[in-house]
């Protein structure tokens, strides 16, 4: 594992808990879905978490998203970095949360909690999977309305691509306007997301992606296979891929 030198640009806080780092360093190319490992070395050890890049292959400065666990050591250094502070990147990236692994198909979901949004940003900023799929859903299930970050790139895609972009909020501890109530395996089951959106996940015709919490993951995946959809393997392609974020 190579670590290379990275200097903070910017330090977004959005929330108390919820923040943005935009790093330079010098890593090597990388494909929209993977993630790399960022460090701080603290108390004489170098403390590593994996995190997806939220910016595009080939963008810098490089961009993640974090939430600050309670023992979160490093979530809770990281949120105090200020620009010019080091961090350090691995140089190279991980990860087959990507399109590359992903089979042909006509709707894209991508359903995600909270940061684990972070790695669809990075797909939907390149030209791969709007020339692969005629629409793509966009599904964020956050506590409240004040975790709904980057909605200027929701935005963008929806000023882009007019016609083949849909988002979907869901906020957990609001009510909110045009964001439904609740959690996604219970929209899934109830029917109540595909209304939302007017798509049906369909064997025939639909991919879906999760990434976040495990136990939406978990659930999503089972409520899917009751649908006929089957998780996604380099043999036996299917119609399910995910990747536990938390």
């Amino acid at each position: 594992m190579q670590w290379i030198e990275g200097k903070i640009v910017e330090n977004i806080h959005w929330t108390e808990n919820l923040f943005s780092l935009k790093i330079t360093a010098d890593i090597d190319n990388f494909t929209a879905g993977q993630f790399t490992s960022l460090a701080l070395d603290l108390n004489g050890e170098r403390v590593a978490r994996p995190y997806s890049y939220l910016n595009a292959p080939g963008q810098q400065p490089l961009e993640f998203f974090f939430y600050t666990a309670t023992d979160g050591v490093l979530s809770n250094a990281l949120v105090r970095l200020n620009p010019g502070a080091s961090v350090w990147v691995r140089k190279e990236a991980n990860g087959f949360f990507t399109l590359d692994e992903v089979p042909a198909a006509q709707d894209l979901w991508m359903l995600a909690t909270g940061t684990g949004i972070a790695p669809f940003f990075s797909m939907l900023s390149t030209d791969t999977p709007w020339q692969r799929f005629a629409h793509i859903i966009l599904v964020h299930a956050v506590r409240t309305a004040a975790d709904l970050r980057y909605q200027e790139l929701i935005a963008q895609y929806a000023q882009q691509y007019p016609g083949r972009f849909s988002f979907q909020s869901f906020v957990s501890r609001e009510q909110i306007a045009d964001s439904l109530p609740g959690r996604i395996p219970i929209a899934v089951q109830n029917g109540s997301l595909e209304q939302a959106v007017a798509h049906k996940f369909h064997p025939e015709q639909s991919h879906v992606m999760l990434c976040g919490n495990p136990d939406m993951v978990k659930e999503t995946v089972e409520i899917l296979r009751q649908r006929g959809l089957r998780k996604n393997r380099r043999r036996t392609p299917g119609h399910i891929t995910v990747e536990n974020y938390w």
